[in-house]
């Protein structure tokens, strides 16, 4: 087809639900380019992308989002997963400066980079955010502007799952959704965001706070209460508190129970020697479908013998210097019981590689794993 006889429409009413074609117009030969590049491309069609009011900061809020992401689906076919269950992106982030600690990048790294080695295993994306989009969201309640601004960055994500700097995930074979990417997301981010320090009505939700949390005011009593008040509103009936399973656990629970859960694994894969085969990364998830049977005994609950998906380690805060938050905390019990989750997560990765880590406070030293060994800690 020529240039004089391809021709462009675009949509022109970004904020109704109704797609709206204009007259034609002439492609130039770089958009031809473009559309042989169906990986990448974006075809010359408007989108809310180009609406001059649209925004990614929380105080502009969006409408119609619902019907915005599937007209932009629709004209990026080549970004449709294969599932609803595909469609993840995981958000995580931590503040912008060095940490005070002389080990706190370190830990830091190492946190990311377990969660940029389950999104590799699973496929999916990851941003993570060190720089405060907006000023006057600081502390935790940082994590919501990055939120709303990856759930407009990335129309093609069913899912958007929020990971604390301090969470390591400790069982790389589960898959779970989390925030999903909708209008109703939208919806209770603004909601959310209007009970914190940049809204309008902080000091209203300050006193509220303070006399049913005794933290106060912050990100995480904000949710806590939306849970528990509005449960049975327009916010409460697309909520989920799952119970059924310990998706997050405190370490202090957990990290003492990571050599029997690894003897455990140890017994199954002896049951079942096709867990013990050795397999390319590409197919690990393959191996996690085939375990997960073998677990129905396990349990799910707090004190199961089930590998805990996230491991969090609030209070530690890896990035700190001198002190840890909580009194009963030391720095060095924490950087002990880290490097345990993190050498318990990371053997599972390693061990595709052909490594394991000898023991569980061995940082970087590893041993090559024999062809019918599973070392775990």
């Amino acid at each position: 087809m020529s240039d004089a006889t391809q021709t462009r429409w675009s949509l022109i009413d970004h904020r109704s639900s109704t797609t709206h074609l204009e007259a034609p117009s002439k492609i130039t030969p770089v958009e031809s380019r473009m559309i042989n590049t169906q990986d990448y491309y974006d075809p010359p069609i408007s989108t809310f992308y180009d609406d001059p009011s649209f925004g990614y900061t929380i105080e502009k809020p969006i409408e119609n989002w619902n019907q915005k992401r599937q007209a932009w689906l629709k004209l990026h076919p080549s970004f449709k997963p294969r599932s609803h269950e595909d469609r993840v992106f995981i958000v995580t982030g931590s503040q912008s400066a060095p940490c005070e600690g002389p080990t706190g990048d370190h830990y830091l790294l190492r946190t990311y980079r377990n969660k940029v080695d389950y999104c590799r295993i699973h496929g999916y994306d990851i941003f993570y955010n060190n720089v405060l989009l907006d000023p006057k969201m600081t502390g935790g309640w940082g994590k919501l502007p990055a939120i709303r601004a990856a759930l407009v960055a990335h129309p093609e994500a069913e899912w958007i799952w929020w990971l604390d700097e301090d969470t390591v995930i400790t069982d790389m074979e589960y898959k779970i959704p989390f925030y999903k990417n909708c209008q109703w997301s939208l919806d209770f981010l603004n909601t959310w965001a209007d009970m914190g320090p940049r809204s309008l009505h902080f000091d209203k939700w300050t006193k509220i706070l303070f006399e049913d949390f005794k933290h106060g005011p912050t990100d995480q009593t904000a949710l806590a209460y939306l849970l528990w008040k509005e449960h049975n509103s327009w916010l409460g009936k697309k909520m989920l508190i799952e119970t059924r399973y310990y998706i997050e656990g405190y370490w202090i629970d957990i990290i003492d129970t990571l050599m029997n859960i690894t003897e455990r694994y140890l017994e199954i894969e002896k049951m079942e020697g096709m867990l013990r085969r050795r397999h390319a990364e590409k197919v690990s998830e393959r191996y996690g479908v085939l375990r997960e049977p073998l677990l129905k005994d396990a349990g799910n609950e707090r004190g199961s013998w089930r590998r805990p998906f996230v491991t969090h380690f609030p209070g530690c805060q890896p990035c700190i210097g001198k002190r840890t938050r909580n009194p009963s905390f030391t720095l060095e019990g924490c950087r002990n019981t880290m490097n345990k989750a993190l050498n318990f997560a990371d053997n599972q990765v390693l061990r595709n590689y052909g490594f394991v880590h000898p023991s569980v406070i061995a940082k970087s030293l590893v041993d090559d794993n024999a062809f019918d060994q599973y070392s775990g800690l």
